[in-house]
């Protein structure tokens, strides 16, 4: 049984409090939705797929255990096997389930990119993602201690990927970034990065 989005949020929701985790995986859904309008693909479940890729990373916040142990709550809540293999997909030195769809592939493209992203615009004295461009994410590239987190050279790799199976190799890191970027700006209410956080400081 497919779940939709609703079900989904409520789950994110069940078992995630941090706002930053819920901000990302919001992040990632808006990303999701807007390759799957790129390539023709079902929005929806790409948006869902992206919303509930993390949602055991704050009670099981290892690798030893993320994504595995999430993937059988979703089964016992009823969720398909489908939606199921994509999230175990996206760490497959943990779980062994290599990426195989073009679902796949996005997802894991889109997901680490988004924390530059997002701390990009929190260093913004406005905190609206609206304002961010795709400049000073290059110059935050560069930076390797900004947002260490993240792992560029995973991040090429995985685009690099995502560009062979779903752009025939057409889609550059840039492109790629801008891209996440335009679905994130597109989704700032959600993702609490409209500026109501400037003026809450």
């Amino acid at each position: 049984m497919t779940k939709n989005r609703e079900t989904a949020w409520e789950l994110v929701c069940e078992f995630v409090q941090d706002k930053g985790l819920r901000r990302h995986m919001l992040s990632v859904a808006s990303a999701m939705r807007w390759y799957a309008e790129k390539l023709g693909e079902d929005a929806d479940y790409w948006e869902v797929v992206g919303l509930i890729h993390d949602f055991d990373w704050e009670i099981h916040p290892n690798l030893n255990q993320h994504p595995i142990k999430g993937a059988d709550i979703l089964r016992e809540r009823g969720w398909d096997e489908g939606t199921i293999r994509t999230i175990l997909s996206h760490y497959t030195e943990g779980t062994g389930v290599e990426r195989a769809k073009p679902i796949d592939f996005a997802l894991l493209a889109c997901d680490e990119i988004t924390g530059l992203i997002v701390a990009t615009a929190l260093i913004r004295p406005s905190r609206n993602i609206a304002d961010v461009k795709l400049k000073s994410i290059r110059k935050k590239w560069k930076n390797l201690k900004f947002a260490a987190g993240v792992d560029r050279a995973h991040v090429e790799e995985v685009t690099a990927d995502f560009s062979r199976v779903c752009f025939d190799g057409q889609l550059d890191l840039w492109t790629h970034i801008g891209n996440v970027l335009t679905a994130m700006q597109g989704a700032a209410d959600q993702l609490e990065l409209d500026g109501r956080l400037a003026a809450a400081a």
